[in-house]
Parts: structure tokens; sequence; C-alpha cells
């Protein structure tokens, strides 16, 4: 889930920056260009480190800038297929609870929540089982399963489906009442 990649590629850095050390103002560019961008290939870019390798600076007609070859890191989070992971219910809505996962929110449709129906009550905003009177509310934490990802380049249409479905899934305390002491199965 989460990454650490080495990345090679260029930087441009802005004549604001010429009067800091070289290093700390194309760390700073790359910081403002990558971090918190989504990469289809690479996932979320949570941070960027150590530049180096820094090569000699072009200057390009019409533009003050200099421009560099550099090899630096990035540190990202990309949520893979099968894998489980833990969160926290961010929204419950009629059709399904959003999870956070790391940076991003994922879906866990009313369908994919229990083997219970589930209806939503708004004025409390809680998703409660017909017959087992389980209820998910904003904050619960629970462990689910990515059943579904499809990223897309900082689009806002990347999507992550999770089920809470199988053994072992779900919110904690129900983890508990299935004998799971820390919930932690």
């Amino acid at each position: 889930m989460y990454e650490k990649f080495t990345i090679k590629g260029s930087v441009r850095v802005p004549p604001k920056y010429f009067d800091k050390p070289q290093e700390q103002s194309i760390k700073k560019v790359l910081r403002k260009k990558y971090e918190g961008t989504l990469d289809k290939d690479l996932g979320v870019i949570l941070n960027i480190t150590n530049p180096r390798d820094i090569g000699q600076g072009k200057i390009i007609h019409g533009d003050g800038s200099t421009h560099h070859e550099v090899t630096f890191d990035a540190v990202t989070f990309k949520p893979k297929l099968h894998e489980t992971v833990r969160g926290k219910v961010s929204e419950v809505t009629d059709f399904g609870a959003f999870i956070r996962v790391g940076p991003i929110d994922a879906l866990a449709h009313v369908s994919q929540i229990t083997d219970d129906f589930m209806s939503y009550n708004e004025k409390t905003g809680m998703l409660t089982g017909k017959e087992t009177k389980r209820k998910l509310k904003q904050d619960d934490e629970v462990k689910a399963r990515i059943i579904a990802v499809s990223l897309k380049n900082n689009t806002g249409e990347s999507k992550i489906n999770l089920t809470m479905k199988q053994p072992g899934l779900g919110k904690k305390e129900w983890l508990k009442e299935e004998g799971d002491e820390n919930g932690q199965s």
C-alpha cells in the first residue's frame, strides 16, 4: 500500500528560489508540484525526499527559470486489489459508507457492508441492519477488503470499492462479537 519510488525527471526552478541553496529550492519546487497528486501508476504521492544527481541548469529562451534533470524519492499510497485495510467511516449515505483509507476515501456500497439488509436513517446518519440491528455511523473504525480499484490521474474520477461481508471484516465491535477480542482478526 505504501511504497517508495525513485524518480528521474526534470524540474523548473523559478528565479524567486535562486537565493536559496539549490537542493533546498529543487525540493521545494518538487514538493509543490507532486505532493498530494494522484498518478494512476504510482498512487497518491505523499512526500518527496532526497533530491540528488542534480544536473546543470538550462535556461530556455523567454523563461527566466532554470531547468534541471534530477533524481528524487517519492513516498506513495497505492491501494491494491484484495488487500485488507483498516479505516474510519468519513460519511454515511443511503447508498453506502465512505471509509478513509490512508489519504483516500473508498466506498463500501450498502450491499457490501453485511449480509443483512441495511437501511439508512437520514436523521441519525446511520445505516442499520434489519435483522441484526448492527449500526454503522461516521467515525466508526472498520476493517475491509479492496474489491475494485480504478485510479485516474488527478481527475477526481478515481474509485476504490470495499467489502466488509467476508469473515473477519466489518466494524471493530462486530468483530469482537464474533469472537475476536481485539477486533484485530
